[in-house]
This record gives structure tokens, sequence and C-alpha cells, in this order.
């Protein structure tokens, strides 16, 4: 699916001039109090630069060009990486690795446990790995939970919303942290 970087953002630029609160997932992710965050599937940046603005070291990666295009142009500051998300390398771990709005979901069909075990080999010791996705498609938490527990990520807690409402609440979207046990060391890339 090809995006247009500038329309996307545009959207979420028309929310928040309305009064909308379009800073949940960055809420989110600084109440683990990270210093470093990976926001994998950025999009045109718009969680990464609040976090970033936040004081956190943030780099924002996408498979699609025009979004991280956008993401440069409105973040210049932070560090942006067009690439394929299950193959993902960048030779460093995260306090928080961040997968906001479907990122699994957006993966071709069959690649969802590449990607979990991509961003998993980024997750430091003691760090969370952060995914909010819609339940109620071919991808679904029973999968995403053994894709973490392959990669040695333990569920930590799950919330219904990205301002931490109960799970299951209305059944339709799930966030969920799983952690990598300080004690544990990394799975071999």
């Amino acid at each position: 699916m090809a995006w247009d970087g500038d329309s996307y953002q545009a959207r979420f630029d028309e929310r928040a001039a309305s009064g909308a609160d379009v800073h949940g997932e960055a809420d989110l992710v600084a109440a683990l109090r990270p210093l470093s965050v990976i926001d994998v599937g950025c999009g045109t940046g718009r969680v990464a630069r609040e976090l970033g603005a936040r004081g956190v070291d943030v780099v924002g990666v996408d498979a699609d060009a025009s979004m991280i295009a956008t993401a440069r142009r409105l973040g210049p500051a932070l560090e942006w990486h067009v690439a394929d998300m299950c193959g993902l390398a960048l030779d460093r771990v995260f306090d928080v690795v961040l997968m906001a709005g479907n990122v699994p979901l957006f993966t071709a069909p069959g690649t969802e446990a590449a990607l979990v075990a991509a961003c998993a080999r980024h997750v430091a010791l003691g760090g969370s790995l952060v995914c909010g996705f819609q339940l109620g498609g071919a991808y679904d938490l029973a999968a995403y939970d053994e894709h973490c527990r392959l990669a040695d990520l333990e569920l930590s807690t799950r919330w219904s919303t990205w301002d931490r409402q109960p799970f299951p609440g209305n059944g339709g979207y799930a966030v969920s942290v799983h952690r990598r046990p300080p004690s544990r060391g990394r799975r071999p890339a």
C-alpha cells in the first residue's frame, strides 16, 4: 500500500486543531520513563516527535518513504530510517520499542512473527515492547502473545486504549506491554 505522508499527517493536524488529544501513545510511553525509544512503523513521526520534545532519544522507522519524508521535514533533528520492519537491524537496543497504529496489521500476512522478532531484538534488558492494534482480524492477541513469548518477552500489562482503560474494554482494541526481564540476555539475532 502506498501512502502520502503529508495527507496522512493532515488528518492528525486537523484532529489536534479541533482540540482532540493526539498524544495518547506518547503519554503512555512516557509513563514508562524511557531514555530511548524506537518508533517502529512511525508513519509521519507524530509520536516520535512528541517523545523527542519530551527529551527522549527517539528513532523512527517506517517502510514507506513518503511517510519518512514528512517525518524528516517535521522533525529534522530526529533520526529517521526507511526500512523493512520485519528485517529491522539497527545494532542498538532501546528502553521501549513502540508499534502504535496497527503496525502488525499492515505487514504482509504471515510476517507477523518476523516483525515481533525484529522488534524484540531491539528491546534492552528490562525494556518493553509496546504495541497497540485492532482486534478481530487475521492477527489475534493469542498469536501476538506467542510471538512475544518466543522472543523472550513477557506480558506485563494490557489495556483497551492508549489512555489505559481496562482490558478487555469493548474488545475492539488492545495495547500490550511485553517486557524483557532484566535477568535474561537477548536472543541471538
